[in-house]
């Protein structure tokens, strides 16, 4: 019988197999947790954990050596409001209707390959209209059947019957097929159901709509949906099974309801006021508010790709949300990192990043949505959102000082996610 021989060195309290081990070396290393830069440090890496981080850290020999000493490295970024799974999106929800399910799965795999590439190696993925698509596409990633970020899914939108996230456009007597109703409740108790039958099905955390939206035909972004005594049925049910709720609302009245209910976040966020944001500071709830993607829907309009009715339902909500923005930030509430992806084109959430700077963030604050930050709001901060030991090993690099211009973060150079390379610009790997 062959014999393995496996060379062991010891890392002060650590035993680390050497032939698994690879080393980074990082010129600057942003870590978020304290809002500091380290340099020169080098991070070993076994299997798909981080084991050790430090300056002047002995590299075992026979380590895999990636040199980004002339980078600046981060952790792997995350985005907590995307649609991968939703394929390929033409503006028109309604075109869902003239493919497949299976269609939309495959139409979905691209976009995770350009989200991972554009350095985000975890996603929250909020809902999709095909129900349960985006947990068949988070388990093939898994799996490793599919390249892609870490995904994070709700598995259907829950909302009120012909609500912001039901399929509406079609004629009142043509039956919607059963993935495409999945989450439709009209009281607590079916609420209640609905949460039960999502967290039965794997999900990861719950989407609800308190308001109507902006990129559905006859919703009014303005109205009121769910009722707080619905979203409070649905926080509780959701807390039963672990899982938290990401709540879409627009309107003042629909962000307030969400913020007593307990949602963990409130998505887009618009029409806050000074009352909401210092509710919001109270309780301790996320804003994940998507500032960039008005860059899309106002193009799409000049393109056509934008419905007319969608661009009413938009006038004047990218500039008072932007302006709502500053506001939070400056009185000190959570926010997290979250674009709409899909909206906007998959592979370009780094755009966002100057937008949250040009709009009251610090570079390190936006850095922090993207990272430390999403983590805590999904839940996993002991896992992602910083370069430490024990958790996955999940690491970007960039050329230049993100910290002097944060648009240098739209074009990732490097990028790890569990220990393995899926970008790697002009980097040079050797062996120790």
């Amino acid at each position: 019988m062959k014999k393995t021989l496996c060379v062991f060195v010891v890392l002060g309290s650590m035993c680390i197999a050497s032939a698994q081990v690879t080393a980074v070396r990082a010129g600057r290393l942003i870590d978020p947790d304290s809002g500091t830069v380290l340099t020169d440090q080098v991070i070993l890496i076994q299997a798909n954990k981080i084991q050790a981080v430090g300056k002047g850290l002995a590299i075992p020999a026979g380590a895999k050596v990636i040199d980004l000493s002339g980078k600046t490295v981060l952790p792997g970024l995350i985005d907590c409001h995307t649609h991968v799974a939703d394929g390929q999106s033409d503006g028109e929800p309604f075109n869902v209707l003239k493919k497949t399910a299976s269609q939309i799965v495959l139409e979905s795999v691209p976009n995770a390959r350009k989200t991972l590439e554009a350095g985000f190696t975890t996603v929250r993925d909020v809902g999709t209209y095909r129900a349960l698509n985006d947990i068949a596409l988070r388990d093939a990633i898994a799996r490793g059947d599919v390249i892609g970020p870490r995904m994070y899914v709700a598995g259907a939108y829950i909302t009120i019957t012909g609500g912001a996230g039901a399929m509406t456009g079609q004629a009142p007597d043509i039956q919607l097929p059963w993935d495409l109703r999945y989450g439709e409740a009209n009281s607590p108790w079916e609420v209640r159901q609905k949460v039960r039958l999502l967290a039965h099905n794997g999900v990861d955390h719950i989407k609800m709509l308190s308001t109507g939206a902006v990129l559905t035909h006859g919703s009014n972004p303005s109205s009121i949906e769910f009722t707080p005594e619905e979203l409070q049925a649905g926080v509780d049910e959701a807390r039963n099974f672990g899982l938290r709720v990401a709540v879409h609302a627009h309107a003042a009245q629909g962000i307030k309801n969400a913020i007593l209910a307990g949602a963990a976040s409130i998505e887009h966020a618009e029409m806050l006021d000074d009352e909401l944001i210092a509710l919001a500071k109270q309780h301790g709830t996320y804003l994940d508010m998507d500032i960039y993607d008005e860059e899309c829907i106002q193009a799409g309009g000049k393109t056509g790709n934008t419905p007319a009715d969608f661009l009413q339902h938009d006038a004047e909500l990218g500039r008072i949300q932007r302006e709502n923005f500053g506001k939070a930030v400056r009185a000190g509430v959570k926010m997290a990192f979250g674009t709409d992806a899909g909206v906007c084109p998959h592979g370009t959430n780094g755009k966002q990043f100057a937008f949250m700077v040009k709009y009251g963030m610090t570079p390190m604050q936006a850095i922090q949505s993207a990272t430390s930050n999403a983590a805590d709001l999904l839940g996993h901060a002991s896992e992602v959102g910083s370069i430490k030991p024990g958790k996955y090993a999940d690491l970007v690099a960039v050329s230049g000082d993100p910290l002097k211009d944060i648009s240098i973060l739209e074009n990732i150079e490097f990028v790890m996610k569990e220990g393995k390379v899926y970008k790697q610009a002009g980097v040079a790997a050797c062996q120790q």
